[in-house]
């Protein structure tokens, strides 16, 4: 991999590698942003990695990153992905913070992994933002940065230019909403299939899931879950998703929470904005007739549900995101 952007017209990604990381959320990044991926036209971003030294020992000491850019890469990069810290109370190298502040302030985009975040508000890029991280670390964070916002509940939160995420696999979660945020639901879920991934937690579920043993164990969840699925866009409704589970409402919203981290409604609003998503991209329907064909009715449900999820109305969200020709 060459040590800087290379790749004409595609958005610049610089991933951090800093002492003793947990290489699996790098990991996840480069799977993401690093490889070519046929399966969607090619590479969808110019992705490298840089770092302050010349060899940078990870978590544990288990390997040692040689052979990566010069701080210099930031000065460039349309995204700059911040890893997370084992050693949160150690402030970062001057020139890593102060790197990332010049970033910010000519407008690139800030990714936290975990306790990255504590790195970015060394920075001094959070003041008044709302963040999230591995539980585990919130309470030292808000005791350090108390003029830094700390949900700790959810997989990841995107204030717009700087974005963070929990714990290990949410980087993946992350990863996987800031292609579909750049390239579209389609392409998200495309990539999202190319790793074996479901594409379905978003940023607002729990970080932590319960998954108590039960002592009588019924039937799985996966099964009504695949029935709802295939169903989603038809006018059924979550007594219609318990019935096929042979479970209460209450139950079925007990197993939802606990093995999805949602509520079914919310999990089947997701389900048909999801497909909504995808017609406005690849189809000519209407809004009127793509919130008909979703299940989300009408073009003001529509409207609403894409707007919390994205930000933009329908017709903006297809100008922005129309499927590019093959």
């Amino acid at each position: 991999m060459s040590k800087d952007f290379s790749q004409p017209g595609l958005h610049r990604v610089a991933a951090l590698v800093d002492e003793g990381s947990n290489p699996f959320e790098l990991a996840c990044m480069t799977e993401v942003f690093g490889i070519d991926r046929p399966e969607v036209g090619g590479l969808l971003y110019d992705f490298r990695l840089c770092a302050h030294r010349r060899e940078v020992p990870m978590r544990q000491n288990f390997f040692t990153m040689t052979g990566l850019a010069d701080l210099t890469l930031l000065d460039s990069a349309d995204t700059v992905i911040v890893p997370n810290r084992p050693d949160t109370e150690t402030a970062r190298h001057p020139a890593v913070l102060g790197a990332i502040a010049r970033a910010h302030a000519r407008g690139a985009r800030l990714v936290g992994m975990c306790s990255g975040a504590f790195t970015l508000a060394e920075a001094g890029v959070l003041t008044g933002r709302t963040v999230t991280l591995h539980w585990q670390w919130a309470a030292e964070f808000r005791r350090r940065f108390p003029d830094t916002e700390v949900d700790d509940a959810v997989l990841f939160i995107d204030d717009g230019d700087v974005l963070t995420s929990a714990g290990s696999a949410a980087a993946l979660d992350l990863a996987l909403h800031l292609v579909g945020r750049d390239h579209g639901t389609q392409i998200a879920t495309a990539v999202a299939r190319r790793l074996v991934f479901a594409a379905h937690r978003r940023g607002g579920q729990r970080q932590f899931i319960e998954r108590p043993v039960p002592r009588d164990p019924g039937p799985s969840l996966a099964a009504t879950v695949e029935w709802a699925e295939h169903h989603a866009t038809e006018p059924i409704t979550v007594a219609d998703i318990a019935a096929v589970g042979c479970v209460s409402v209450a139950t079925l919203h007990r197993r939802f929470r606990a093995e999805l981290g949602c509520t079914p409604l919310a999990w089947l609003t997701a389900r048909r904005l999801d497909y909504a998503r995808s017609l406005l991209e690849a189809s000519e329907l209407s809004v009127e007739q793509v919130a008909s064909a979703s299940g989300l009715g009408t073009a003001v449900n529509l409207r609403t549900h894409l707007a919390a999820a994205t930000g933009l109305t329908p017709t903006a969200y297809r100008r922005q995101f129309r499927t590019r020709p093959a």
